[in-house]
This record gives C-alpha cells, structure tokens and sequence, in this order.
C-alpha cells in the first residue's frame, strides 16, 4: 500500500522540470571507520555502488517522463520495479552514511528511555536488531525504526533494497546494509561477525535526531 502511494506520488511529479538525484558526500572519509570498516569497503560502497544506484535511478525517471509525455502507461508500469530498486537504494544509503560515525557516541535521554520502554534495555534492542540482520535470507536490511500508528521502536528487515517507510510505515532510525559488498572483503561470509562491530561506530546523535523528528 505504501510503495503504491509513493510510486503514484512519484509518476504524478516526475514530468515536471526535475533536479536530478546526486551522490551525497560522506560527512567523514572512507578511512574514518576502521577497523570496522575498512576504507577499501567504503570506496568501492560509496563511489560504485551508490553511485550506481543514483545513476539508475536518474535514468529511469528519465524514461518515465518519456513515457508519461507519450501516454505510455504501460512503460510507466514496467519501470515501477526500477524506481522502486534504486530509489530505494538511494534512501537506504543515504541514511546509512549518516548512521554511522567514527566517534560513535550515545543516544539521547529521550532515545534512551523509548528503547528502555519498548525492549527493556539497550543491550537487549542491540541483540534483536543484530539477530533480525543476520537473519536476513540473501541480500537487505536490519533496521531499528520508529512506528507512528503504534507510537512505539520497532524491529524491522527489508529485502534488496526496499525502502522501510514506503514500504511498512515504519520510520528508519538506524539501519544495517547486510548485503555481501557492504562487508564481504573485510568479514568474508561472517555476517554476524560484521553486524556486531557496526554498533561501534552507530552515529547515536543522528539516529535520536530522527527519533526525535519520528515521535514529535
């Protein structure tokens, strides 16, 4: 229901002038996250695998506007997987630059508090999200995610590149790419190896600005 909104959304606005998507900077360089990351991870994962990303998705909203200009409504179906792909990788990505930090840090009292309330302690949320991420079949995300109807944090995973809002409602706060470029060359076929570590270099003053954005 929610990607149906976002992709209406999306093929009512594209035919107009557009600016197209960019490659965000990351707010720290590729070697800034070692040893948990290494910078040969964050090069290839920022510059061609975003990038990527990025230009598909300008590309298929190019030919989305082609279509709708025509009428070609059948075109405009066919690329809903692309825009969907991509932009979502782009989201995804996007927050998970963010997300991460090299000075770590803590979460604020308000965060501390709901995660106290909703899983009964930090550690405790901290074992979910990293069992629910390794538990991902093939390639996706783990994510701690604000949930508005319930007014509570909530665990969620997402396959490929689904994006978590448009997809489940589910605000993203803090995610975890578990696809194999994300770690691969650092942690091999250890994913869990690698989930654990990322929680050292969680950017905790980004993900209680979104909670607090989330919940107000």
């Amino acid at each position: 229901m929610f990607a149906t909104r976002r992709i209406g959304s999306l093929i009512r606005n594209v035919g107009a002038s557009r600016l197209k998507h960019t490659l965000p900077d990351l707010p720290y360089e590729y070697s800034a996250l070692e040893p948990v990351i290494s910078r040969e991870i964050m090069s290839l994962h920022h510059s061609k695998h975003h990038a990527t990303y990025v230009n598909n998705l300008n590309a298929a909203e190019e030919k989305l506007a082609a279509a709708q200009s025509k009428g070609d409504i059948q075109t405009v179906i066919n690329l809903a997987p692309a825009l969907k792909f991509n932009g979502g990788g782009h989201i995804n990505h996007t927050i998970f630059w963010q997300n991460l930090s090299p000075k770590g840090g803590k979460p604020s009292a308000d965060l501390t508090k709901a995660i106290e309330n909703d899983f009964g302690s930090m550690e405790n949320m901290k074992n979910q999200l990293a069992a629910a991420s390794v538990a991902v079949q093939g390639s996706g995300w783990g994510w701690l995610g604000y949930n508005k109807l319930m007014k509570k944090l909530q665990i969620a995973t997402c396959q490929n590149q689904d994006p978590l809002e448009p997809t489940t409602g589910i605000v993203p706060l803090f995610g975890i790419d578990v696809w194999e470029h994300a770690y691969y060359l650092q942690y091999k076929n250890v994913r869990a190896d690698y989930v654990k570590a990322i929680f050292d270099i969680a950017n905790w003053e980004d993900i209680s600005f979104r909670y607090k954005n989330a919940s107000n």
